[in-house]
């Protein structure tokens, strides 16, 4: 029996990689996640990454991280590279949720704007308007999102009810609101991928012994 692969990923796509888990039948894949609260400071990814891969023993053959660069400026991929092991392409998960090209084309489009996914239209409230204070001082919402003019809810499942929620938060950020369907995008492809290429390897190694 091979040993499993741990995924190390950011908690804002647990739920998502799981799904994708159950759907493809990666039963070789653990999952471990990390603080999706940790997007408000980024600075400390690196560190939390570098801990949980040190601390994932001798049990997995290998171990994939499961963030983009989520703001680190490129300090995630230095750990990363040290520990000699691979991440997410891209610069975020709205990127990857949406597909580069779509992202780019909306964000070209209006750069003025702020996403949501399915993950961040749930906990709104927790992630974003309790940190930046707005519960308690909504002036500050021109402080922080004066320069924003729309928000896009990238949407990873059809519920009419996040697309409610979605809505309202684009009405608390005084906002125009846009959904766009992606579905899992490129989250899908590159575990995919990937999960194909480390199945071949064990394959290759199975030839070889």
């Amino acid at each position: 029996m091979h040993r499993p692969v741990l995924v190390i990923a950011c908690g804002a796509l647990a739920r998502e990689i799981a799904d994708l888990k159950r759907s493809h039948g990666w039963n070789h894949l653990r999952l471990k996640c990390l603080d999706a609260k940790l997007h408000n400071r980024p600075d400390e990814i690196p560190r939390r990454v570098r801990e949980a891969i040190r601390e994932s023993g001798e049990e997995y053959a290998r171990i994939f991280v499961a963030y983009a660069d989520c703001g680190t400026g490129g300090a995630l991929d230095r750990v990363l590279e040290e520990e000699g092991v691979e991440r997410l392409p891209g610069a975020h998960c709205y990127q990857l949720f949406a597909g580069s090209r779509r992202f780019s084309m909306l964000s070209e489009a209006e750069p003025g704007t702020f996403y949501l996914t399915d993950f961040l239209a749930r906990h709104f409230d927790r992630l974003v308007v309790e940190p930046l204070g707005l519960d308690e001082y909504p002036d500050l919402r021109d402080t922080y999102f004066g320069n924003y003019t729309r928000l896009v809810y990238l949407s990873q499942t059809l519920d009419a009810g996040l697309v409610d929620t979605a809505r309202r938060a684009a009405e608390r950020l005084a906002l125009a609101f846009e959904h766009v369907h992606c579905g899992f995008g490129e989250l899908e492809s590159e575990l995919a991928e990937r999960v194909s290429r480390w199945d071949d390897d064990k394959e290759d190694l199975r030839l070889l012994a």
